[in-house]
Order: structure tokens, then sequence, then C-alpha cells
């Protein structure tokens, strides 16, 4: 059983108005994977009749690129995807991230670990575990023995213990019933790494808690990361958001179109270019009914297809 151990302060009302928000990493501009994902948030939020916020995920700051941020901006308001508040970056809340870390440590949740994924692979062999190369590692608790230690050796990655039989269940809105025993498929994460860095699992849910949204809608990549923050929403004693999970866009390979992988940057340089690479994301996005139609402008554009996103979502 998973308990919320804490409440956060002023918690919203349950009855919270509709909060939505586009989180991108400033690792490179926006390609036609991201302003599907981007698209998708929108309109949701605008079909409900809220609030849509931009955040600027960049707690992994060796991996942002300068000028990142200000490009996806200026790609974003060229489709005219305004947002409705300042935006947020995530490298100027280490403060929060720390205080949801030490109220964490101080109820005995976390704990260091020095294991590397060379000693994790060989703790899990020895289980008889095999792992293949860039396949995320179930960590077997090799670290265990110090959980409830207190000081924050910043030599070690902290870890949160999760309970025995650890399975959580969420309501998908696209993808329905989603469950996943966290345990047996993830083992105890990392919420700050060795290098001091917070991690993505913990940034991503102080952020959201402390926004008040309501309503998370982003690609299918981030599916598996879901069952983890609602772990963590419960234990520092967070409301949980609804969830939509988008289909991903697929590059000739059938992977994901990634900045990794050099996808290239939408055309935004004129009205008529940022309009086709709209239709494009609502056509991947299921919003054929809208992209039959011929439009003149990017704001008749995206009226229409409120509309018809209403009407599957809504």
């Amino acid at each position: 059983m998973i308990l919320a151990v804490s409440k956060l302060q002023n918690p919203p009302s349950p009855a919270r108005a509709y909060r939505g928000r586009f989180a991108p990493s400033p690792t490179g501009p926006l390609h036609a994977g991201s302003l599907a994902a981007a698209l998708g948030s929108w309109l949701d939020a605008r079909a409900h009749q809220g609030q849509w916020l931009l955040r600027i995920e960049d707690v992994d700051t060796p991996r942002s690129i300068p000028g990142a941020a200000q490009q996806i901006q200026g790609q974003l308001l060229a489709c005219g995807l305004q947002w409705d508040e300042e935006p947020v970056w995530q490298s100027e809340r280490q403060e929060a991230y720390q205080k949801a870390f030490t109220q964490l440590i101080n109820e005995g949740q976390l704990y260091p670990c020095n294991c590397s994924r060379q000693t994790i692979t060989a703790a899990l062999k020895a289980l008889g575990v095999q792992t293949e190369r860039h396949q995320e590692l179930i960590y077997p608790g090799s670290c265990r023995s110090q959980l409830g230690l207190k000081q924050e050796n910043t030599l070690a990655a902290w870890r949160i213990a999760l309970p025995e039989h650890c399975t959580i269940a969420f309501e998908d809105r696209a993808l329905g019933h989603q469950t996943q025993h966290l345990n047996q498929e993830v083992g105890d994460f990392v919420l700050r790494r060795s290098d001091g860095l917070f991690t993505y699992q913990l940034a991503v849910v102080v952020d959201d808690a402390e926004q008040g949204i309501t309503h998370v809608v982003r690609g299918a990549d981030l599916l598996s990361n879901t069952v983890r923050q609602i772990y963590l929403q419960k234990a520092l004693g967070y409301p949980t958001p609804k969830y939509l999970h988008l289909p991903l866009v697929l590059d000739e390979f059938g992977e994901k179109l990634s900045k990794q992988t050099l996808a290239s940057a939408i055309d935004t340089s004129t009205p008529t270019h940022a309009l086709k690479a709209l239709e494009q994301a609502a056509n991947h996005l299921g919003l054929q009914a809208v992209t039959k139609e011929r439009f003149h402008s990017i704001h008749a554009f995206l009226v229409a297809a409120t509309a018809n996103w209403k009407d599957r979502y809504c």
C-alpha cells in the first residue's frame, strides 16, 4: 500500500480549474514530434477553456544548448501557440527541488547509492537477470542497507526506497487502463544524481504540483515515467494530474523522432510554412477532419482544431 506521507502547503482545491503545460528540453529546436506534443497539449487546454503554461526543462544543465529555449519559444509563437504565464525554468528552481528532497530524506525514504551501471549489471547477472545494452536497469537494491541515512552524501546518487509489492494503476485518457509493478519493472529509482543534479522525475513532480497542473498531455515515450511520478506525488502529498499520452512521430526506420537522432527542425520561417507544420502535426494526432479543409490563417486552423479536439477528448 502507498500512503501519502505529507501534505503540500496550501494544496489546490479539489475542483481545480484546468491547467496544462508544455515542457520541452532546450537541447535543440522543435521538430515534428515535439510540435505534435505541443499542439496536443495546447488544444486540450483550449478545448477545456483552461490555461496552458510553458516550462523549460533544463534541469539537466550539461545537455542544454545555449539559445535553444529562445528558438523553441519563437517556433511556438510562430505557430500561434501562446502560453498564458511567464515561462518557468527548471534551472532556477533548485531550492524547490532541494526542499522536496530534504523532506524525503528526513522521512527516511531515501538512501545514498554508489553503484555504477557496471556494478548494477553485474549484480543483476548474479541474480540470473540478463540485460541488453542501453536497456534501463532494474535496480536490485544493493545499497538499501544505507536506508535512513540522513547525511547528504554529495558523492553518491540518492534513490527512493519503494515498498514491497508496489503496483500503481491509472487511467490514461487516450490509452485506457495502465498498470506497472515498480519493484519488478524499475526498482528504487534515483532522485539526485552523483553529480548533484536533481533528476527529471523529482523536478517534474515538484513543478507540476507547485504550478497547479491538473492535466498532463505529452508523448507516449514518457508513459513509462508516469507511474514513478504518481508514486512520488503520493510520497510528497501532492495531487495527481490526469494524463493523456499522444502517439509518437516516427522516422523512416520506425524510431522516435528526437534531437539526439538529428530530427529536422520544423520550418516556421513564414506563416504558410508554420501552418503546414501545424497541419502535419494535427494529422498525426488524428484530426483528419480538420486537415482535409483549407485554411488561410493559423488562427482559423487552431479554432477548427480546438473544436475537433473537444469532440474527441472533452
